[in-house]
């Protein structure tokens, strides 16, 4: 029960990250793309912005992927399943450190994020989540 608790609250969770990407991905909340400053400096290159709302857009098809394979888990799938799938999503979001948060960190050190610091509350809260993901597996 726990686990499907937690599958609902993290569907809900990357709906508002879908919503905000496809709809308002210049604003700085849900994840969207806005505390980058070379989202509005992307703005100057026609093409280039093109890209990056590709790149945006593609980010959000893949988590509207999850979504609804975690809907299916959290509908249809045994106990198990259940908990098995938030072992797979904690060690698929601790992926998070290996790329993305060096790089963030370094457009944070450099100035390109607003507000300051943003990547340390994401990496703070990406761990938040991996942790309840592996809390509520075991429970």
């Amino acid at each position: 029960m726990i686990a499907r608790i937690v599958i609902f609250a993290f569907m809900f969770l990357e709906m508002s990250n879908v919503l905000a990407l496809y709809f308002f991905p210049g604003s700085k909340r849900a994840n969207a793309v806005g505390v980058f400053s070379a989202w509005e400096q992307s703005r100057q290159i026609p093409e280039l912005h093109d890209f990056v709302r590709y790149l945006v857009y593609w980010v959000a098809g893949v988590k509207l992927i999850f979504i609804f394979l975690l809907l299916g888990i959290a509908l249809f799938g045994d106990p198990v399943l259940q908990r098995f799938s938030l072992l797979v999503l904690a060690v698929a979001t601790l992926t998070f450190y290996w790329r993305l948060f060096p790089l963030i960190r370094k457009m944070d050190r450099n100035g390109q994020i607003q507000p300051r610091n943003y990547s340390v509350r994401l990496g703070l809260m990406i761990f938040s989540l991996i942790l309840l993901f592996v809390l509520a597996a075991v429970i």
